[in-house]
């Protein structure tokens, strides 16, 4: 077996969906196949359970994703070790965010890291940020940009960039002219849009239940962008963090809602594991993000003080 085999099977074992790792390795569906059938000749074993709704790992199969997650490693830091009397830095890195992170967050760091690091090949992933520290721990990103859980994993390291309100959200177009009446908001019958899991969907589960309210859910969707299209139907109120909505295309369509009490802020940064940063490739995106952290600190303290 080589490298790219156990690349393939690692991003498998952590998707456990053929057409999702064959898309995101830029390989064809049955070239994957072929592949876990070979890893799967070579050692004997059967690797995954698959049938026509679902992919699995075997035991022999999680002990083969161990095996690959360090062998993995130790090649990159082979590769590192082998740069570093060339002082170029190169390899791999995958980054995983939501969609409003990879423009509002990361462009400023990763474009400090490619001016500095460019043999380094990015891999940039976009999804749902509530998918964000699953992919961390199962192994599929090195980095993400996630919302600081109440418990962070003590595997993994957290550095927070900014700070955002969740706010109570509802269309201009809405039936009701909410914006007017929050304090007599009917929260038994107005129609929620709410996200299928994650951070955000927790912190509203508590709201509700402190106050004792059965929540009229009209939708459960994936991602808070999904959450302001739908809000900017008319379909109902959401819940969204307010930097997911300043930097969408609908803001102009959306009214926000003054509702107490206010929901506890999300605190977004950069995420990775303990063991991801003995690759230099990651330390090095980590210690790019910490400067750029700082810098962004030092001008909002700068700020402050002309205002005095």
């Amino acid at each position: 077996m080589d490298i790219r085999q156990l690349i393939l099977f690692k991003h498998l074992a952590g998707t456990l969906h053929f057409g999702r790792t064959s898309q995101a390795c830029n390989v064809t569906p049955s070239a994957l196949t072929r592949t876990i059938q070979r890893l799967e000749e070579e050692t004997g074993k059967k690797l995954f359970i698959r049938d026509n709704r679902s992919v699995s790992l075997t035991r022999a199969g999680n002990r083969m994703r161990t095996y690959a997650e360090e062998a993995i490693r130790n090649w990159q830091l082979l590769q590192s070790d082998l740069t570093l009397d060339e002082k170029t830095l190169k390899g791999d890195i995958s980054l995983y965010s939501s969609v409003t992170a990879a423009y509002s967050i990361l462009p400023q760091i990763l474009s400090r890291y490619r001016l500095a690091y460019a043999d380094v090949h990015i891999n940039l992933q976009t999804g749902d940020a509530a998918n964000a520290l699953t992919k961390l721990q199962n192994g599929s990103a090195d980095i993400t940009i996630a919302a600081l859980p109440e418990k962070l994993p003590a595997n993994l390291d957290f550095l927070k960039v900014t700070v955002t309100p969740l706010i109570f959200i509802a269309s201009h177009n809405f039936p009701d002219d909410l914006s007017d009446h929050t304090d007599t908001i009917n929260w038994q019958t107005t129609p929620m849009i709410m996200a299928e899991r994650g951070l955000g969907r927790r912190r509203l589960n508590g709201w509700f239940k402190e106050k004792n309210i059965q929540p009229n859910i009209y939708a459960q969707v994936a991602g808070n962008e999904a959450i302001i299209a739908m809000v900017s139907l008319g379909c109902g109120v959401g819940v969204v963090p307010q930097l997911v909505l300043e930097k969408s295309p609908l803001k102009e369509q959306i009214i926000t809602l003054n509702v107490t009490p206010e929901l506890t802020p999300f605190s977004v940064g950069v995420c990775t594991s303990k063991k991801n940063r003995l690759n230099p490739v990651v330390q090095a995106f980590w210690e790019i993000a910490e400067k750029e952290v700082e810098g962004r600190q030092t001008l909002k303290s700068g700020v402050s003080e002309n205002f005095i």
